[in-house]
């Protein structure tokens, strides 16, 4: 069993290494909020490999909080980045 931990917790390791150079090399706001994204669920899937190796269920309402967290980040910058869709397709005035 400890293996198994120890592998997962060297492939979440390395995807939250990618996710952080992601989120330093952009080169957008929205590829950043992908790897903060990714960064969470690394984190999430980190205390969930906790849990389960030491057998405890008192960090799921941890873990509810966070996807909640993750989830509602996301709505709010697509919705930002929709808003800031419309307004460049709104005022353009192309002449068309």
């Amino acid at each position: 069993m400890t293996v198994v931990v120890w592998i997962v917790a060297a492939m979440l390791a390395v995807a939250a290494a990618l996710a952080l150079a992601r989120i330093v090399r952009g080169p957008g706001p929205l590829d950043r909020m992908v790897g903060m994204d990714v960064l969470l669920s690394c984190l999430i899937g980190g205390i969930g490999l906790e849990a389960a190796a030491n057998r405890h269920g008192t960090t799921l309402p941890v873990l509810a909080v966070l996807a909640l967290l993750g989830f509602v980040g996301n709505v709010a910058v697509a919705r930002f980045a929709a808003g800031e869709h419309h307004e460049e397709d709104a005022g353009g005035g192309t002449g068309r």
